[in-house]
């Protein structure tokens, strides 16, 4: 094998086991800064090994045992060995001692995985959003820290800082590396979900910069959703949020021309979504439901079904994904749900009463700086003949969004409508 060879036989490795490999190293050392360093170490000593012995039959396997025997290198120069060596041993007089809540506790920790713990404490609610987002990236998408920076459109040095600011914080704050109790299992996953979710949606419609979409973080989300729902196959939600990224992912090819330009969802040229992708999301809905009631993530999978199974944007059933925003915002109350509701509404039964919906969020607070507010009341003033106002609504959400692609759609619309008028 050609040292070339060998070193793309590594990174091909390194993209798909560096999150067990530090989720195995977390573990065993306690600390996630030590085991990223860990690990890193082994892909070191891989890029020198491999070219001259060969990939190891279980190189997943051998960049494990590689780190560890570099942990236990650094216990020992750091003259704790033999306190190690003590506390294993207590431990073990502990389990024998206590087999029976042992076997307790591994009936309740149903998933007993490594790299489940590890997703868990990436996502931490001890953790700013924004340190989450990155430490998730970092640990589990294997993302440099500058693909990170130009994925969310901030300094390489903004995000060395969260991601060292996570680390810190998870060991000042003592926080264990393992699975949350089933008390709190719930909210944690939560939190897990929202920033698996955080990053795809930067990916479909990103909030700032030149591109319309980041087609990279929506893979990397939909690897995160897919390993999530492998480890926790009896969670109705995760296949929900792995529904509503894979049909929402069926749409990227058709959102942009070949220039970029985006392309509304209405406007698209059907026979340009992933077929596949589709067909992936439905049976993960359909697992969903199999589960129990739908929850948000759910709830917004089968709405998100209902434009998948149209092979028109005539034949979409309007009037059932109207019904499905109203038990989103009974489920989840949010002006943004009653927003989409107001699309839907107005499709399903005209204009005005989607405009009615939409009028009534004119005050709302979190709107406030939210360009889709003005876009939504536009199309609709627009559809009722309002050409002027609508052309000053499309004006006002083409100040509001930072993203340039989105802009120039918004301006696009309103020049349109002015035309109109002339």
């Amino acid at each position: 094998m050609t040292v070339a060879a060998a070193h793309r036989a590594v990174e091909a490795v390194w993209r798909i086991e560096s999150a067990r490999v530090i989720a195995a190293l977390a573990r065993m050392v306690g600390d996630l800064g030590l085991a990223e360093e860990l690990a890193q170490d082994a892909l070191v000593a891989a890029l020198e090994e491999w070219p001259v012995k060969g990939v190891p039959e279980n190189p997943g396997a051998w960049l494990t045992l590689t780190a560890k025997h570099r942990a236990i290198d650094q216990f020992r120069r750091r003259d704790t060995y033999q306190r190690k060596l003590q506390e294993i041993g207590m431990d073990m007089e502990l389990r024998q001692e206590s087999a029976q809540a042992e076997l307790d506790d591994a009936l309740d920790d149903h998933i007993g995985d490594d790299l489940l713990r590890l997703i868990f404490t990436a996502c931490h609610p001890a953790l700013p959003v924004e340190g989450r987002l990155a430490l998730t990236l970092r640990l589990l998408g294997n993302l440099t820290t500058a693909e990170i920076a130009r994925a969310f459109l901030v300094p390489e040095p903004t995000v060395g800082q969260r991601i060292s600011r996570a680390k810190r914080t998870l060991a000042d704050k003592r926080i264990p590396i393992e699975l949350p109790p089933p008390a709190e299992l719930p909210a944690r996953l939560a939190s897990l979900l929202e920033v698996i979710y955080l990053i795809f949606n930067e990916g479909y419609a990103a909030t700032a910069g030149d591109d319309w979409i980041r087609p990279s973080l929506c893979q990397e989300a939909m690897r995160l959703g897919r390993v999530l729902a492998g480890l926790m196959p009896a969670e109705p939600e995760v296949h929900g949020l792995l529904a509503l990224m894979e049909i929402q992912a069926s749409r990227l090819p058709a959102r942009t021309a070949t220039d970029g330009t985006p392309i509304l969802l209405l406007d698209q040229d059907r026979s340009r979504w992933d077929r596949l992708l589709v067909r992936r999301g439905l049976a993960a809905l359909r697992r969903a439901e199999e589960l129990g009631t739908l929850g948000p993530y759910g709830l917004q999978a089968a709405i998100a079904a209902c434009h998948a199974r149209a092979l028109t944007p005539e034949a979409t059933d309007w009037e059932r994904m109207a019904a499905l925003y109203r038990l989103l915002a009974h489920l989840t109350p949010s002006p943004i749900v009653e927003l989409n509701r107001a699309v839907a509404v107005g499709m399903a039964y005209g204009p005005a009463r989607g405009l009615e919906i939409a009028d009534g969020l004119r005050d709302e607070r979190a709107l406030r700086g939210y360009a889709h507010l003005p876009a939504v009341r536009g199309d609709l003033l627009a559809k009722l003949g309002r050409a002027e106002e609508a052309s000053a609504e499309f004006r006002r959400a083409a100040e509001l969004t930072r993203n340039a692609r989105e802009r120039d759609l918004f301006l696009d619309r309103a020049a349109a409508l002015g035309a109109r008028l002339a």
